[in-house]
């Protein structure tokens, strides 16, 4: 039987999905410039106060599902086996979350696009990846046993978290696509490969 706290924390991440999904609809079919806060909780069917209690606005909306993606991501890397090498459990995170959830939807790529061509949404998304690319380098610095004073584990998690972004803005401008898992392990390995 559900608790009262796990029947709410579900209510509270179903309304998020209702206000995110209102909002990359809106975005993608009147552009984001033409879409309100006050729009998007109506198509959600909750109130500006109710939007206000989720989200900053309607970049954030916009971006809770890059947000989450990177959240499990996170996660499944921290879950991985200690003797993995980090490279290969951070791969192994990334193709586990794919094996979950399988290909993005297209709407990802029309997110991306809003993202590329919006200056509020992609300021909002870079502030999202540096926060995450901090948390990845602390459980990299973790799992290698490293001092904080290392360098390595801020390298790994920006070259990690730039080569996933980077695949995903090729996966949004090919033609004809091709699967995203594929493209990133392309990127993955090309990041691997030395520069000297």
């Amino acid at each position: 039987m559900s608790t009262p706290a796990g029947l709410r924390e579900r209510k509270k991440e179903a309304t998020r999905e209702a206000l995110h999904d209102a909002a990359m609809r809106l975005a993608i079919e009147h552009g984001l410039d033409q879409v309100t806060v006050e729009a998007i909780a109506d198509a959600a069917g909750v109130s500006r106060r109710t939007f206000s209690n989720y989200f900053a606005g309607k970049e954030d909306a916009l971006l809770y599902g890059d947000e989450q993606r990177m959240v499990e991501l996170l996660e499944g890397f921290a879950a991985r086996p200690a003797g993995e090498s980090s490279w290969a459990a951070l791969r192994a995170a990334y193709h586990d979350r794919y094996e979950k959830n399988g290909e993005p939807d297209p709407r990802w790529a029309a997110q991306a696009r809003l993202a590329r061509n919006h200056p509020s949404v992609l300021g909002r998304q870079l502030a999202h990846y540096a926060t995450f690319e901090r948390r990845l380098a602390e459980l990299i610095r973790e799992r290698d046993g490293l001092p904080e004073s290392s360098r390595r584990p801020r390298v790994m998690a920006t070259a990690f978290l730039n080569a996933l972004r980077v695949a995903a803005l090729a996966w949004t401008e090919e033609q004809p696509p091709r699967p995203l898992r594929a493209i990133v392990d392309e990127h993955l390995d090309e990041m691997a490969r030395p520069f000297s």
